[in-house]
């Protein structure tokens, strides 16, 4: 689940972005899809204060191999796995406030679960592992935001901050939601044009639709998932200004809800490995879909 469950969402419809996501999923989808998405999508933390509370702040390293050669070869991918195992042993410093331009939200959250306990944050990291994994071998240089090397966090302003640094050609941060049972499907949570402190996306607005737009198109077909049934009119796209790690960067990014934990039909997908791979994969055709332009 994002950031920002605190703060109702607002969201608006592109219409030409809309209807673009609309005609790929036509596209692609295939007969009896039947996945499902989240909307909570860790909102909660994200951004960059003086208050930020501190750990370390490096990300995963980089592989010390060399990368084969591929299509991808010469492009860097950072993958934020959405919380962190640890977080609900720091609730202290995860709830302390950080700017995220449009306000200050928390530092972050513990995420949700499926109602037998299986975490987001497990979940999102061991489809960001995945999803490394496949990028690599098409000759990307993938960096984690965080690969529980570090107490919690980090905050949604370090998140952001990392991608930044790092001049990524794209930053996609994995969630999984927490809604009310029947609510289903997943969804892509794509940056509003938000300028205020220390955020101004518009520079990243119209890069970021198309990576969510083509990350859509392609988690339909390769998990079997339909968009949400609760978000994003159908599209498997909504659009925000609350998220920090959204407002905060400034490279291509997105979020993606890869499905309810709380609904019994989507949490029998997450908890399923075979599953896991297909959504690891539906994300890192749509990430090189998006980047071989």
């Amino acid at each position: 689940m994002p950031y920002d469950d605190s703060v109702p969402p607002t969201r608006r419809a592109r219409p030409l972005l809309l209807a673009a996501a609309l005609a790929a999923l036509c596209l692609t989808t295939v007969a009896g899809c039947g996945g499902s998405p989240d909307t909570t999508d860790g909102a909660g933390a994200d951004a960059s204060p003086s208050a930020t509370p501190t750990a370390p702040a490096s990300p995963s390293p980089s592989p010390t191999e060399p990368l084969p050669q591929g299509p991808l070869t010469g492009r860097t991918v950072v993958i934020d796995p959405g919380h962190n195992p640890r977080n609900r042993e720091h609730a202290k410093e995860i709830n302390e406030k950080v700017d995220i331009g449009t306000g200050r939200k928390e530092c972050d959250t513990t995420g949700t679960s499926t109602d037998a306990g299986y975490p987001e944050a497990r979940f999102t990291l061991d489809v960001s592992h995945r999803l490394r994994e496949l990028l690599q071998a098409q000759g990307a240089r993938v960096l984690l935001t965080h690969d529980e090397d570090r107490p919690f966090g980090p905050c949604i302003d370090e998140r952001a901050r990392i991608g930044n640094e790092a001049k990524a050609d794209a930053v996609v941060s994995v969630h999984a939601d927490g809604s009310a049972v029947g609510n289903r499907g997943f969804h892509v949570i794509l940056p509003a044009a938000v300028k205020g402190g220390g955020a101004d996306t518009s520079k990243i607005v119209k890069s970021s639709a198309d990576l969510g737009a083509r990350i859509a198109g392609h988690f339909v077909r390769t998990t079997g998932s339909a968009p949400s049934n609760y978000i994003g009119g159908g599209t498997g796209l909504d659009t925000r200004d609350d998220l920090g790690g959204l407002n905060l960067s400034t490279v291509p990014k997105v979020f993606v809800e890869c499905g309810n934990m709380r609904d019994p039909k989507d949490a029998a997908l997450l908890t399923s490995a075979s599953w896991r791979q297909k959504a690891a994969q539906g994300m890192a055709d749509g990430i090189a879909d998006h980047l071989k332009g």
